[in-house]
Parts: structure tokens; C-alpha cells; sequence
């Protein structure tokens, strides 16, 4: 199967602008064959809406997801895409799934990233989230969330062939280490495929590193976006493919021995 990163630069406040963008890029993925679109962490709203948040915050059932769901139907893939998630007691950051099946699912990110991030949303308790695109178990994460490892380890003890993680990663050295090693050690760690999906370009708040990665079981890269600019990463997803890194590096099964 492929799958589908949308490298974005999302324009702060304006919903309707970034819906457009995820919507053009969903074309586009289609006509590379993809059958999954991942766009990054609130990309709906802007990572740097700030002050915002509260008047952008939407439900995870109402007119803006289900114009996400419309776009899938009409391109016939799924798409993740972050917005700000509002219920009756709090918002949240999260991640939005659906698909052309009427499939849908939603993830709350359990690690909050310093005051910024605690000062606007509440941080949810951690779980899993697992969906089936084709003949693939994805679960979910978001950003900071891959940081800590035993979040993609229990995703993949629960079943997950791929990890999908929205993320809104800053540039400096740290954010350059954490795309360029982390994401394909969590990936060679779990025997799973890790696809980490980020902004590029500046809002008012802040400066983003670009550099999305989709990481296979063996730690290769299958694709990789740059520092500068939007882009489409197309990566083929084949677990078989990667029969034998599983063979020769079984974590998962000598867990607790």
C-alpha cells in the first residue's frame, strides 16, 4: 500500500485556507496511488494559533470533520489531519482519521510539550487508538507523544504495522536529531513502520524544521521531506517486504524473557 505525508505550511487561524490545501493534497496523493493522506499536528488551525485555540476549537463530529470525511469519499482514501478538539469540559490536541468507508477515529495527544502547549489544551490519559486502511493496523500518535518510547511500544504490542504521527517539530539541533535518528530508531526498535509528518516554514510563534520521515522496520528511510517548503512524501508500506529485519530483530517477542 501507499501512503501519503503532507509536508504543509499551514496558515494560522484560517481554517478554510488549510482545508483547501489538505484537499489539493489529497488529489495529488490519489493520483500517486496512495490510499492514506497524513497532514501534521494542528494542521487545521496552525500550530501557532496560540489565543485562538479556543474560538478555532471544533467537536470531533461537526461541520469541519466531516468536511475532512467529504474529501475523503470524493478522492476514495483516508486522510489524519490535527485540529484543536473542543468537548463540554476542555480542547484538546488531536488527530482526526477518516476514511471512504465511514471509518472514523479520533486520538488525543497524552504528552503536552511545555507551558505552551499545557497552557492551551488538556492532556488526554494515555491509550490506544487503532484503525485497518487495506491490509495495514495503524495507530496514532502525536508529536512529543514519539518521544517517549513505551508510547510506540505499546502501539506496536497492540498490533500497529504502522505509526502515524502528526507533529509540529521546531527547528534547532534537537528537532533535527529527533527527525534524523529518532524516528528510525522507534521505528527499528518496534519492527514497525513510523510515518512523522510535519509543518515547514514560520508562523508568529514559531519556526518549524520540515524534515518529515516515513522510517521502515529496518530503519531506512522510504521518504523524506526537506528543511525548506512544502511537500508530498510517497512511501509503499509493505510489511512482508520486511520479513526478515523482524526475523533477525525480535523485540517484541523476547520481551520479559
Amino acid at each position: 500500500m501507499k501512503i501519503a505525508g503532507l509536508q504543509m505550511e499551514s496558515i494560522v487561524g484560517d481554517v478554510e485556507a488549510n482545508l483547501a490545501k489538505i484537499d489539493r493534497a489529497a488529489e495529488r496523493a490519489k493520483a500517486e496511488g496512495a490510499d492514506l493522506l497524513i497532514g501534521p499536528e494542528l494542521a487545521l488551525t496552525g500550530y501557532g494559533a496560540a489565543e485562538k485555540f479556543p474560538s478555532l476549537a471544533v467537536p470531533a463530529h461537526g461541520e469541519v470533520t466531516e468536511r475532512l470525511s467529504e474529501m475523503a469519499e470524493r478522492h476514495g482514501l483516508a486522510i489524519v489531519a490535527g485540529f484543536a478538539e473542543k468537548t463540554h469540559e476542555a480542547v484538546f490536541n488531536s488527530a482526526f482519521f477518516t476514511d471512504d468507508k465511514g471509518q472514523t477515529a479520533v486520538y488525543r495527544k497524552c504528552n503536552l510539550y511545555g507551558p505552551y502547549e499545557r497552557q492551551w489544551f488538556r492532556q488526554e490519559d494515555q491509550r490506544e487508538v487503532l484503525v485497518t486502511v487495506g491490509n495495514l493496523r495503524l495507530g496514532f500518535l502525536i508529536c512529543y507523544d514519539v518521544e517517549f518510547p513505551e508510547n510506540v511500544r505499546r502501539l506496536a504490542k497492540a498490533g500497529a504495522d504502522l505509526v502515524v504521527v502528526p507533529t509540529a517539530l521546531p527547528k534547532g539541533w534537537s528537532g533535527s536529531f529527533i527527525a534524523e535518528h529518532m524516528i528510525r530508531v522507534r521505528a527499528f526498535e518496534n519492527q514497525v513502520f513510523v510515518a512523522y509528518i510535519n509543518h515547514c516554514g514560520a508562523d508568529e510563534n514559531f519556526a518549524y524544521a520540515g524534515l518529515s520521515r516515513i522510517a521502515a522496520p529496518d530503519g531506512s528511510l522510504l521518504a523524506e521531506g526537506p528543511v525548506e517548503g512544502e511537500a508530498l512524501l510517497i512511501a509503499k508500506i509493505d510489511p512482508a517486504a520486511f520479513a526478515k529485519s523482524k526475523a533477525e530483530n525480535t523485540y517484541l517477542a523476547d520481551l520479559g524473557r
